[in-house]
């Protein structure tokens, strides 16, 4: 049987230098960093650097937390200029949570904020590999659409990929927790 965390255990909020441990634990981690674009960290001390330089001067990176425990991230990119009205959306989560409903929640519960911290935003994309099944079912349990398939669309760890192009816009609804 699937555990499911309690979604009301999960939670957003910006990173801190003390989530070094937990950033490792998914960021160090072949078989969650095998759909990012980022290299698999190596210890701690790359974890911090991490932090510091990455993820707190970001403008919309936020830790995912279960208590207040750092297991994962979600991170927005906002266009500019005539692209403002859109951005796109990435996430991760350690191992050990995967199936339990907690990157879910935490993309629901970004959509909302980043509609808010951002106004301009009116559509959110995510990109996602053609083999990352649990990612595509994440999206749909959240709400995203998925519009197409962009064949030859860019590089990953050196292979080029095909990759699914999936969207929520601010006027759809964000579907409740299960």
């Amino acid at each position: 049987m699937e555990v499911v965390v309690d979604p009301s255990a999960v939670s957003l909020r910006p990173f801190r230098i003390s989530d070094a441990d937990g950033f490792l634990s998914f960021a160090g981690d072949e078989q969650v960093t095998r759909f990012l674009r980022w290299k698999t960290l190596a210890s701690r001390d790359e974890a911090l650097a991490t932090i510091r330089d990455v993820c707190m001067p970001h403008p919309w990176r936020r830790a995912v937390c279960v208590g207040d425990r750092c297991v994962g991230f979600v991170s927005v990119w906002p266009w500019s200029g005539d692209d403002r009205c859109r951005a796109d959306i990435g996430y991760g989560v350690a191992r050990e949570w995967w199936g339990k409903g907690v990157a879910t929640r935490a993309v629901r519960m970004a959509l909302s904020q980043v509609f808010r911290d951002f106004p301009d935003v009116l559509r959110i994309q995510a990109f996602v590999g053609m083999d990352n099944k649990a990612s595509q079912r994440l999206l749909e349990k959240a709400g995203f659409t998925r519009e197409g398939l962009l064949r030859k669309y860019a590089y990953l760890k050196g292979t080029l990929q095909d990759l699914y192009l999936y969207s929520f816009l601010s006027t759809d609804a964000v579907p409740a927790d299960q």
